[in-house]
Order: C-alpha cells, then structure tokens, then sequence
C-alpha cells in the first residue's frame, strides 16, 4: 500500500480523564463504521520502557505525567500510517511496570482512533487529527470505575489505586487533562452512554470519510 494510491486516513483523537469512559466512546464509534477499514491505538501502549530502572523505580513513575509517554515514537508511526506504511506497536505490561518484548504489527487503515488521557496534549499530536473529542465525567464515578479497573484487570490492590489516584492521577488531570478540553471539537458528557452523542460522531466521521473520497 502507498499514499500515492489511498486517500488519507481519518484520525480521531479521544481523551478524558482516566476512568471517564473514552475507551467506551472510541469502542461505540468502532463498532459504528461498519464498511469501513478501522484501527484503534492506545495512548498506554507507548509508555516508556524503563528496563533501565528497577523495579522499585517503577512503581514510583508517575504515569499520569507527559514524561511518562513515548509520544515520540506515536507521533512518528502515526505519520507513517498516514502515508500507508504498516507500523510495530510496542506492548506495555502493566504488572512490571515497563514495556514488554513483544510487539503488534499493524497495517494502515482508512479510519485510526487514538486514545489516551493526553493525546491532545501534545500540539504536533493534535495536528494530526480530523476530530478530537474530550469524554468529561464526575471525578467520583471516575476513581470507581479505574479502582474496578485496576483491581480486575491489572492485579493491584485497593491501597495502590486509591494513593495512586489521590498522588498523582487526580492532581495530573486537573494540571495536564482537563485543560486540554479547550482543544476539544466535540465534548461528550459521561462516556459511553451517551448515545445521543456517539451517533452525532459517527455521522460526523461518515461526512469526513465522504468528503474525503470526493476530494481523491
């Protein structure tokens, strides 16, 4: 595949808080483009590797912080699906705490949603994207559903999520998070429920998916 004969791929950028439900709005617009090539790329898949530090470094990383991210390297295979060239996504293991061996080849396609609590935070990441969208939702429904989260899929404990979150995940979104709202086209109220919402995107996407074939 070239860029020379595809059109360029649509990238919607989706953000909010860690807990508010962004992984439910890109899973629902997912799920919506039926017909249409699809790829969605998470933000937590390019956490630094830190094989470098120790163990007991690690957990003490504040992950919720720009510097914790490759942004780097998603820019710039981000840049390279665009121009239709396939790209190795790294594979972070949350238990230790850095990235892992593994990898996940993936081939370009016509519509790439990105996720993460700060891919609007990075200008040259932005620039990038068609559409950008912030899931905004109450803190306290926020900190239930990532202790949820992190207990059942991550294997931490209950102490962990909650000094975690009060430490650094709380005082990170109101410094780094939630200002990127202003950035946002569209701000979705309480995640993947919001049906009303997620069917405006998706006709959304559709119009620019169109007008994006006529164009080419």
């Amino acid at each position: 595949m070239s860029a020379a004969t595809h059109k360029r791929p649509v990238i919607i950028g989706v953000t909010g808080g860690s807990g508010s439900g962004k992984t439910s709005v890109s899973r629902a617009i997912f799920d919506s483009l039926n017909g249409h090539s699809l790829l969605m790329i998470q933000e937590d898949s390019y956490y630094k590797n830190q094989d470098d530090i120790s163990f007991d470094e690690r957990v003490k990383v504040n992950y919720d912080h720009p510097n914790a991210f490759d942004t780097d390297l998603l820019i710039e295979q981000l840049g390279d699906l665009l121009e239709w060239k396939a790209i190795d996504i790294p594979v972070y293991d949350y238990v230790q705490h850095t990235r892992s061996k593994q990898t996940v080849h993936v081939e370009p396609k016509e519509v790439i949603i990105v996720e993460g609590i700060l891919v609007l935070n990075d200008p040259r990441l932005r620039d990038l994207m068609d559409i950008k969208i912030f899931v905004d939702t109450d803190d306290d429904i926020r900190i239930i559903r990532r202790i949820q989260r992190d207990i059942e899929e991550r294997g931490r404990s209950l102490q962990s999520v909650i000094d975690q979150y009060l430490s650094t995940v709380k005082p990170m979104y109101h410094q780094f998070i939630e200002p990127t709202k202003r950035y946002a086209d569209i701000i979705v109220p309480e995640g993947g429920e919001n049906q009303v919402a997620i069917d405006i995107l998706v006709t959304k996407v559709r119009d620019i998916i169109s007008k994006t074939n006529v164009n080419d």
